[in-house]
């Protein structure tokens, strides 16, 4: 029905009215009344129809398409869709429910803009401090130190030296998680004996942990066997990992402790240091890439400042749980689960 059609109706129904009230003004109110009935009814299924097909139909399309892009469909399925009696209501519901779900999506930009933004700054200082360090000693060589005082020209390089390491272990970390996180690399599953594993990285870190007079003990029996399903590789990294940061922020004559729980399909395995701790505002964070609670103690003792990070992604490459516990001046607990064998 178009708008010419619907201006003649509603105007052969005024005419009728006033007929209506002509033939009641000259004494002839039966066929008055036969004129307002009929054309009572004629203006009743004019605006119903119009009401049906401009208003009621389009706010039933209006609401499937809001309901489809809602649920990232495609608008073809729009005509498909099963709604209620009132479309008004669910359009407004369903209003409402998609400008909450767009407020929370832009709150998520927002914050991975904000860590786009610390991840940059991070990587940059982290980047430069070994770049310019080495750069310094280099220059101060080039300018005739070799010849004018060996001893001290060899100190620079052994410096400049371990500034590279530091520069390269940090590029191959970030090329290790870009991988991860990817899912470039994976997993080589196998059923291997975690305490095994265990006592090889605490026999690897032995020196290491001397030198920080730390002492690294297993609380069960090492020839007793836990048998765990994962990638043993892998798996030794994230214990490497673990026990290094257990050192490097562990305090003086103090102890790394490695437990095992076993649990009802899975093993919990949990590395214990007593050093400086964690505030507990810094926990959600730590497993971020170059998240440092104390910068500039995090790189006065070293490292790339995501081996946490690729902790986290390996442990969850294995679909299982880590997890971390601290309180400040007491100590730190990191813990993550392995699958238990089906045969075992």
């Amino acid at each position: 029905m178009n708008l010419s059609i619907f201006t003649l109706l509603i105007s052969s129904s005024i005419g009728l009215l006033l007929a209506a009230t002509d033939y009641f003004h000259r004494g002839s109110p039966s066929i008055a009344a036969f004129i307002f009935i009929v054309t009572s009814i004629v203006c009743y299924f004019v605006l119903l129809n119009l009401f049906e097909r401009f208003i009621y139909k389009r706010i039933r399309n209006v609401y499937k398409l809001i309901r489809n892009l809602k649920l990232d469909k495609g608008l073809k399925d729009a005509l498909g869709e099963q709604i209620t009696d009132d479309p008004i209501r669910d359009a407004e519901r369903e209003v409402h429910d998609w400008a909450k779900q767009r407020i929370s999506e832009l709150d998520k930009l927002r914050e991975q803009a904000k860590f786009r933004k610390e991840f940059l700054s991070n990587i940059s200082h982290e980047f430069k401090t070994p770049l310019f360090a080495t750069q310094g000693y280099v220059e101060t060589l080039q300018d005739g130190l070799i010849d004018d005082n060996p001893d001290m020209a060899k100190n620079f390089l052994e410096k400049a030296a371990r500034n590279l390491d530091r520069l390269s272990y940090l590029i191959q970390d970030l090329d290790e998680i870009s991988k991860l996180e990817m899912g470039i690399i994976s997993l080589t599953l196998e059923n291997f004996d975690i305490v095994t594993l265990i006592k090889e990285c605490i026999e690897d870190l032995e020196g290491k942990a001397e030198q920080h007079e730390i002492r690294i003990r297993y609380t069960g029996k090492l020839h007793h066997p836990i048998h765990v399903n994962g990638d043993r590789k892998r798996i030794q990294q994230v214990l490497i990992n673990l026990l290094d940061n257990s050192i490097k922020y562990g305090k003086r004559g103090g102890t790394t402790t490695i437990s095992i729980f076993s649990l009802f399909e899975q093993v919990l395995i949990e590395v214990t240091d007593n050093g400086v701790g964690i505030d507990e505002k810094n926990l959600p964070r730590v497993f971020e890439r170059f998240f440092r609670t104390d910068a500039s103690r995090s790189r006065e003792v070293g490292g790339s400042g995501i081996g946490l990070a690729i902790v986290k992604h390996i442990i969850e490459a294995h679909e299982q749980n880590v997890n971390v516990r601290s309180t400040e001046g007491i100590g730190t607990t990191f813990g993550f689960t392995l699958e238990q064998p089906k045969h075992s």
